[in-house]
């Protein structure tokens, strides 16, 4: 799949994929490195951590607010409650994403991944998205697993040729989909419509949640159409990685016998 030049996702050789201490994450921040999140520890302040905030914002950083055992686990190095994690992608706007695909004369088939945290999952899942010809994966900021290097390596480079959006709020990614014509499907074990029923040939995108909890009620509310993947026997629900290359593979057949 062609990337667009927008910017280029780097290389990484090493599992080094930390930033510790105030300055290093300062530092790290104005050079232009690229941050997946920082980790502060919740009681911290003084000028430089009000600095690391503001850096944070400018640059859409997510912030969390952790106990210092959580940042001692991370590293030995001196933290002084501050933790970087670099990310392993690029992360992209959405509209600009959209406006790409439309430009090339696709028909958008795009995921959003709703509290979706295994790393192996969105690996697997990236390796289904390029396979099967999906454009685009929209990630909230907080919420979801990080896009570090094991990410990468887990989903066999696909993370480095499928576009990732990373949104503030899934809600808003939700109405810039449909104002530009985007249809939205949620994935439900109980929903009435199979996934056969569903037409993947106009643009759409499908919004996975986790195992456990599925896709937020707020979420379900707001698409156009929830569907189930039909399955024989009693057993609950397939893994999300599975669930999702079925549905994927599901859009590229209908898009492909449409030709």
């Amino acid at each position: 799949m062609e990337k667009p030049s927008f910017k280029k996702s780097p290389s990484f050789q090493s599992k080094k994929n930390i930033v510790a201490g105030r300055n290093p994450v300062i530092e790290a921040l104005k050079s232009g490195q690229l941050i997946d999140k920082i980790l502060l520890f919740k009681n911290a302040g003084g000028d430089i951590i009000n600095e690391i905030r503001g850096l944070a914002k400018q640059y859409n950083v997510p912030l969390q607010y952790v106990p210092n055992e959580k940042l001692n686990s991370l590293t030995n190095i001196q933290h002084q409650g501050v933790v970087a994690f670099k990310s392993a992608v690029v992360y992209q706007d959405l509209q600009q994403v959209i406006d790409w695909v439309n430009s090339k004369g696709e028909t958008p088939l795009f995921l959003m991944l709703d509290g979706v945290t295994d790393v192996r999952n969105i690996g697997a899942i990236a390796r289904s998205a390029v396979c099967c010809g999906a454009q685009a994966i929209i990630i909230p900021d907080k919420g979801v697993g990080a896009l570090n290097e094991d990410a990468v390596k887990s989903s066999a480079g696909a993370l480095e040729l499928v576009q990732v959006c990373r949104v503030n709020s899934l809600l808003k990614a939700l109405d810039t989909l449909h104002l530009n014509g985007i249809r939205v499907y949620t994935s439900e074990m109980k929903a009435e419509q199979k996934l056969y029923e569903i037409s993947f040939i106009e643009p759409c995108c499908v919004v996975m949640g986790n195992e456990e909890k599925g896709v937020q009620s707020y979420m379900t509310k707001s698409a156009d159409a929830k569907f189930a993947i039909p399955m024989k026997g009693d057993f609950d629900s397939l893994n999300v990685s599975v669930a999702t290359g079925i549905i994927l593979y599901e859009a590229m057949k209908q898009r492909i016998l449409r030709l």
